[in-house]
């Protein structure tokens, strides 16, 4: 019979789980085991990039002795995905690409294939999902100039690059190479030494490096497993090759949410977080998105990032919370079946419940000068699109938030420029330009939004409102 084990991480100060809700977590991942018939599961919950909870069932092995533990490698599959794309977002940041590039001027093989940088990275560039040949996740790999030629040319787009969302692991066998061609490197050297050592991961790995888990098939109709194949990937690496631990995903968890800013800074994360490419299912809301290299999963208005991950004989799964940057992160021996969502909705609800994030900030922004305090205060409360009233309040760490009185689709929230404007930072007017505009003496006349005129009074006579104000007024 398998030993079990499972584990609070002693961390001082960090979240603590009563006896109860422990042993609660750790009942539902022996059930959830069981209930799945795979070899062993391993799941964990962090919060911000820090190990609170641990629980591990089964065993790693056949042979039925090998407990997992944190330290336990699994192979991830396409939780890889996110390190090519960090890899290459790096670059981004560097000048050394654009994401509207084509591939082509950075892999002039590829000069005849009409996709750009963002649109390998995103799943909308029309390519293929796999290689020709024969299935490279169960096969030995092949060069990327052999991959060029077998499977990267005009034909090999199946629609119209940037028309919909089409996974597509040759994709990001592409961004591998073209991570390796900039650096002038191999994509697992840069991985190596732009990613992991700075992060500490010396777990994670290209391959298996013990202690690891067997890599198992489950027979659907017996309770017998067979060994699954493992081999280098070479190409098609950057799609699914690497192996990590549950310690050294917590630690990638904080690089996805942004946390770690010496390795991929905060804007950056954010805007590979924003979905870009939609799973699409008819006559369903969707839950699933894609942004670049991140996915996305919209769950009753929660919003999770990360990946998902499936190799032959592995499955493994690594999420943040948006809002309370909670993680989970859990991985199985087992071929292609046996993870559940609503599995790690109820865990992410037992641990989120007892382990309340850390205070809000003080209701009040950081210190101003009087003069810019002022000048802030003044702009808070109702002003008036035409004849729509809109709340304008100021949050705690100095952002605008504009509010609607009644649904209008044009809510969002900005940020200071520096400059006296605010950037739009959420909803219609992402990215836009707030303007203050004032009146001789100095106070706030209106708002300019993108040419949207905002006035303290609806359509007030002689204020400034494109087309001008019936001179009769209101009536």
């Amino acid at each position: 019979m398998s030993k079990d084990a499972s584990g609070e991480a002693e961390r001082p100060g960090g979240p603590q789980l009563t006896p109860a809700t422990a042993r609660r977590l750790e009942e539902r991942v022996g059930e959830e085991r069981a209930a799945q018939r795979l070899p062993s599961l391993i799941v964990g919950l962090a919060r911000d990039g820090e190990l609170d909870w641990w629980a591990g069932r089964g065993s790693a092995s056949s042979s039925g002795d090998e407990p997992p533990t944190p330290d336990t490698q699994y192979r991830i599959g396409s939780i890889s995905k996110t390190f090519t794309a960090v890899a290459a977002m790096r670059l981004r940041d560097e000048g050394a690409l654009d994401l509207s590039d084509p591939i082509g001027a950075h892999l002039p093989e590829l000069s005849d294939l009409p996709v750009t940088v963002a649109q390998l990275l995103s799943h909308t560039s029309g390519l293929r999902a796999e290689s020709e040949g024969a299935w490279w996740e169960r096969t030995e790999g092949v060069s990327f100039t052999e991959l060029a030629a077998s499977s990267l040319g005009p034909g090999d787009l199946l629609c119209r690059p940037g028309r919909r969302f089409h996974y597509s692991n040759l994709g990001f066998g592409v961004l591998g190479e073209l991570v390796a061609r900039l650096r002038g490197s191999t994509w697992p050297d840069v991985v190596q030494h732009e990613l992991l050592d700075p992060l500490g991961m010396r777990r994670t790995t290209l391959r298996p490096a013990p202690p690891h888990a067997e890599g198992l098939a489950v027979h659907p109709h017996a309770p017998v497993v067979l060994r699954e194949p493992e081999h280098d990937a070479l190409a098609m690496a950057p799609a699914g090759q690497l192996w990590s631990t549950l310690e050294d995903l917590v630690t990638w968890s904080s690089v996805l949410s942004g946390r770690r800013p010496e390795v991929l800074g905060r804007k950056t994360a954010a805007e590979m977080a924003e979905p870009l490419g939609i799973t699409d299912s008819p006559g369903q809301p969707w839950t699933m998105a894609y942004g670049l290299g991140f996915m996305l999963w919209n769950q009753a208005g929660r919003r999770r990032l990360g990946h998902a991950g499936a190799m032959p004989g592995h499955m493994a799964l690594l999420l943040v919370d948006a809002a309370t940057n909670v993680a989970l992160v859990a991985a199985t021996n087992s071929t292609y079946q046996g993870f559940r969502g609503p599995f790690f909705d109820e865990l992410l609800g037992l641990f989120e419940a007892e382990t309340p994030a850390a205070p809000a900030p003080a209701p009040f922004p950081p210190a101003r000068g009087e003069e810019e305090r002022a000048a802030v205060a003044e702009l808070v409360g109702w002003w008036y699109w035409g004849p729509v009233p809109y709340r304008l309040d100021l949050l705690a760490d100095g952002r605008l938030e504009l509010c609607g009185a009644a649904p209008s689709g044009r809510d969002g929230t900005f940020r200071p420029a520096g400059d006296g404007t605010y950037r739009g930072e959420s909803g219609y007017f992402t990215a836009e330009t707030l303007v203050v505009h004032r009146a001789p003496d100095g106070t706030a006349s209106h708002l300019d939004i993108a040419s949207f005129v905002f006035t303290r009074a609806p359509y007030a006579p002689g204020s400034v409102i494109p087309g001008g104000v019936d001179e009769a007024g209101w009536r």
